[in-house]
């Protein structure tokens, strides 16, 4: 089974879990709706904050490839005039 089908079944695994845990839910619908939606807003912002985290990250590995790119462009300049004379 690939990954795609096994995410899949996850998913679908969670959305019968999370219909049973609503029937048998002792709390109201209103209180229920209010949890979930405190939840949402959560995984939102913990989201978001991934999203950040992983853009910065990604934007200084970028610039640590362009400094070791330059470095290394400097360095087989001078490689090659030492070759030429």
């Amino acid at each position: 089974m690939d990954n795609t089908a096994k995410f899949a079944w996850f998913v679908a695994g969670a959305a019968v879990g999370a219909g049973i845990v609503f029937l048998y839910a002792p709390k109201s619908g209103r209180d229920t709706r209010r949890y979930l939606g405190k939840k949402a807003r959560q995984s939102a912002e913990a989201v978001s904050d991934m999203s950040r985290d992983i853009a910065e990250k990604g934007r200084d590995l970028y610039e640590m490839g362009r400094k070791v790119a330059d470095e290394a462009a400097d360095l087989l300049e001078r490689g090659r005039k030492l070759v030429e004379g």
